[in-house]
């Protein structure tokens, strides 16, 4: 019986897109902030610009997951779920997500757990109560439920983080959460 050769298949790309290594969106002295290992323990801040390309997800979590590696594997991945929510959010309902556009992720390690701030660059359209001032994010009712369209992130966001809010300027905003390190009291242990 002849063998048979397996070529390995090779995207093409679609008319005028390129393929380009995620690796090249990194910066060469901040390689190690993607590696999803504890090799520098100790940082007490770190921070990332990330243009506002949904295909850029994956190094969004790479980061996350790196800056928890030293928790165990519920932590990291909560944080890196709860994280990775906040950069969607900026790309789907900010000027972060059109051509151009870039958010930065922040966080800041103290002994207690995680903070993790994400700027970006403002809402598509503003939102401002009757008296002109710009209102904070809420979660939606619905956004809970399971059979819930959108609305779901912030949700998880409030039931899961030890912590959260936001700046409430709409033309530059800001969210942030808290993650402490014990989940013992956390909904993640404790779904009831």
């Amino acid at each position: 019986m002849p063998e048979t050769v397996l070529t390995p298949v090779v995207p093409v790309p679609v008319e005028g897109e390129a393929l380009v290594p995620l690796a090249s969106f990194i910066r060469p002295f901040q390689r190690h902030y993607f590696s999803r290992l504890p090799e520098r323990p100790n940082y007490r801040a770190r921070s990332y610009d990330f243009a506002g390309l949904p295909a850029l997800l994956p190094l969004v979590r790479a980061f996350l997951d790196t800056c928890a590696a030293t928790e165990t594997a519920d932590y990291r991945y909560l944080f890196t779920l709860l994280g990775c929510e906040l950069a969607t959010n900026s790309i789907q309902h900010s000027l972060s997500g059109y051509p151009g556009g870039s958010y930065t992720l922040r966080v800041h390690r103290d002994k207690e757990g995680l903070r993790l701030t994400c700027h970006d660059r403002g809402a598509l359209r503003a939102r401002t109560t009757r008296t002109g001032r710009a209102t904070h994010l809420a979660p939606t009712r619905q956004g809970a439920g399971l059979g819930a369209e959108s609305g779901r992130g912030l949700a998880m966001v409030d039931a899961l983080a030890t912590s959260w809010g936001d700046n409430g300027n709409v033309e530059y905003r800001t969210v942030w959460l808290y993650l402490a390190y014990d989940l013992a009291e956390s909904a993640w242990n404790n779904p009831n």
